[in-house]
């Protein structure tokens, strides 16, 4: 960009290049410098605004390389702040650029920051209401709570605490038990634990990967007080059997929501079907606070009591006095201002999901061995993580395989959760096979919001390849 150019305009190439570094370019084409978003967000916080020159933003100097340089002589250039390096002609002007591996490796998830986040958390800084008391908390909730379609969204400090929080609230403790799915992230469980109660695990569903409504109906006892589904990877739980259960046997029904924003049962927003849902807003979250979480409910009772769990069990309108064991789970302004933004584009950010989906859908659904994600008549699936499972005998390799040679292609993966009924701290005699068929089998491909479309394509290129027909 040239350095007539604002902060703005820089803001807005770096967002475009996704490397996190413009490059200044002077009035007779030559390299001036570079800026980074870290050198931009500084001077945004000394108080130079968005319309503020770019040249005047403060930098380090850059470390650049001719063309003609040996790779080898260019790779001992990189040190730990250095990771992209202009490569110039022989006139000073910009050919090419190298750049560190780890740069340009995929990631299976990153957030999606932009402008927008920018301005809100700066403002934060600025005005000093970076607590949980600030502005920013209570609009976070108000904007939530409307895009759920509920009447109570409530800020917790992450997904796990809501997911506490939920379980307090409904009075679940020591005797209790709540059925969860097996393949799902350990919190589901731990949540259930930190109470008393116990959890207890079934198989999931082998089209949706979601909580397998025939095994709900076996586990129920007399001690069952609640069924925590999870929308997993995105795609919501079958729930209208789920509620016609829990009526049937009067239990609570709270949605694990914690990877599903925005996504649909029957045109109804995941988190708002059951008694209470919660969300995530990790860093790896479709809308992300860094950390962060929320639970949603349309009961008074339920909203009120949360409030007061949340913030040390402080009785309202008397400010420090505790007539219950609380808890600190309370969200920060500076946490909620980025939450903010994020809504703020939320369908930009689901239409990129989907979007992401159907490029993968499209790239994968000839090559044998590779089940894809599913998606239910009733369904919406935001595909937080875009996962497929791989059948090693018809694919040729096995899932830790594939694995293993897209990493050393700068492409990151993940495996499916371990079902909880194996981990070392849950572990049973139980035999869940279709959680430990998918565990087994099941891999999370790059999914951030901002990829690009050659980007996805190299994704499939590079499964394709690794076939052994």
């Amino acid at each position: 960009m040239s350095t007539d150019g604002t902060i703005r305009d820089a803001m807005r190439t770096i967002d475009r290049a996704s490397v996190g570094v413009a490059f200044l370019i002077g009035a007779d084409g030559r390299f001036v410098g570079l800026v980074t978003d870290g050198d931009l967000r500084r001077a945004l916080l000394k108080g130079q605004g968005l319309d503020a020159p770019v040249a005047d933003v403060v930098r380090p100097v850059s470390v650049t390389a001719r063309i003609s340089d040996s790779p080898e002589s260019i790779a001992e250039l990189f040190r730990e702040e250095v990771r992209l390096i202009p490569l110039l002609d022989t006139a000073g002007k910009v050919v090419n650029a190298a750049a560190f591996d780890q740069r340009i490796a995929l990631p299976v998830a990153s957030p999606w920051i932009g402008e927008r986040e920018l301005q809100y958390v700066t403002e934060c800084v600025v005005s000093g209401w970076i607590s949980s008391t600030g502005p920013f908390v209570h609009r976070f909730e108000e904007i939530f709570a409307r895009f759920c379609g509920v009447k109570h969204a409530i800020a917790a400090s992450n997904g796990t605490t809501a997911l506490h929080l939920a379980m307090l609230a409904l009075g679940i403790g020591s005797g209790d038990e709540v059925i969860v799915p097996s393949l799902t992230f350990i919190a589901t469980a731990n949540a259930v634990t930190y109470t008393g109660a116990t959890p207890v695990f079934v198989d999931c569903d082998p089209d949706t990967w979601t909580i397998d409504i025939p095994s709900v109906e076996a586990a129920v006892t007399s001690r069952t007080r609640a069924i925590i589904p999870v929308h997993l990877y995105g795609h919501p739980a079958n729930m209208k059997p789920l509620l016609a259960i829990a009526k049937r046997h009067k239990l609570a029904v709270v949605e694990d929501a914690a990877e599903a924003h925005g996504a649909l049962f029957d045109g109804k927003s995941v988190g708002s079907i059951g008694d209470i849902g919660i969300f995530s807003f990790y860093g790896n979250k479709i809308a992300t606070t860094g950390e962060g979480g929320m639970l949603v409910t349309n009961n008074d009772a339920v909203a009120d009591k949360v409030r007061i769990l949340r913030d040390h069990g402080m009785t309202p309108g008397h400010r420090y006095w505790h007539t219950i064991l609380g808890y600190n789970y309370r969200l920060t302004s500076l946490q909620a201002a980025l939450g903010v933004a994020q809504m703020e584009r939320i369908d930009e950010i689901i239409q990129a999901k989907l979007q992401i989906a159907n490029l993968y859908k499209d790239g994968l659904k000839n090559i044998p061995g590779i089940t894809l994600p599913g998606c239910a008549s009733w369904a919406r699936n935001v595909y937080w993580l875009y996962s497929i499972v791989i059948d090693g005998e018809k694919f040729g390799r096995s899932r830790d395989e594939v694995m293993q040679l897209l990493q050393k292609q700068g492409v990151d993966t993940r495996p499916f959760f371990p079902p909880l009924h194996r981990q070392p701290i849950y572990a049973n005699d139980q035999h869940l096979p279709v959680s430990e068929r998918l565990s087994d089998t099941g891999l999370s491909l790059p999914s951030s919001s901002h990829l690009r479309t050659e980007q996805i394509l190299r994704v499939c290129e590079a499964i394709a390849q690794l076939q052994r027909k």
